[in-house]
């Protein structure tokens, strides 16, 4: 394969979700009509270079005109929630579900030993500080639930239990529109324990 195209292809296999057969479907679309796809995509690429960056209160995306974000920024978000999430693409997931209307605080990460994440290499010192200026009176973890985020989640709530707030995860359960005969046993082991009332 020519050398060039190879490095496209690379470039793009490292994305979340692009194996090395998209990543090579990807670049010989783009590749094919250069002036509609690739032409754009390098313009838009760089233009998100120049101007995006990370809030400098919650760790979410944010143009550099606007830091803080508009959800830092909105006052009528409740600021006695605050939900911690790994990266700022789960800020996104939570906010198109509609039901969360406090603010936030991205970790950049999880605790995990394979990768050599260790507390240090997440935004816990900016968490704590936050707390401590006061107004945050419950703290919602929205963690992924395997080993990393479960040794994440704990190592939070003992970081956080003598500054007097509320530690809370996310509920575990069944997805929306899953049967129960289509779900792992840990899944339905944690909707069982997880159980709620019927209305």
């Amino acid at each position: 394969m020519v050398p060039p195209v190879d490095n496209l292809i690379r470039a793009l296999s490292k994305l979340p979700g692009l194996g090395r057969r998209s990543a090579e479907r990807a670049a010989l679309a783009l590749l094919r009509k250069p002036e509609l796809l690739l032409d754009t995509l390098v313009a838009a690429l760089q233009e998100a270079r120049a101007t995006v960056c990370c809030c400098t209160v919650c760790g979410g995306f944010t143009a550099r005109e606007q830091n803080p974000c508009g959800l830092c920024a909105d006052t009528s978000r409740d600021g006695t929630l605050l939900c911690v999430v790994e990266e700022p693409s789960d800020i996104f997931a939570i906010e198109r579900s509609g039901g969360y209307r406090g603010r936030y605080h991205a970790l950049m990460g999880k605790l995990s030993p394979a990768r050599q994440t260790g507390p240090a290499d997440l935004r816990l010192r900016a968490l704590v500080e936050r707390i401590e200026r006061g107004g945050v009176k419950e703290v919602l973890l929205a963690l992924s639930t395997d080993m990393e985020g479960d040794a994440t989640a704990g190592y939070i709530s003992e970081l956080l239990g003598p500054l007097g707030v509320r530690v809370t995860r996310l509920a575990f359960g069944l997805p929306a529109d899953s049967g129960v005969g289509y779900s792992d046993p840990l899944t339905l082991k944690r909707a069982i324990s997880g159980r709620i009332a019927c209305s």
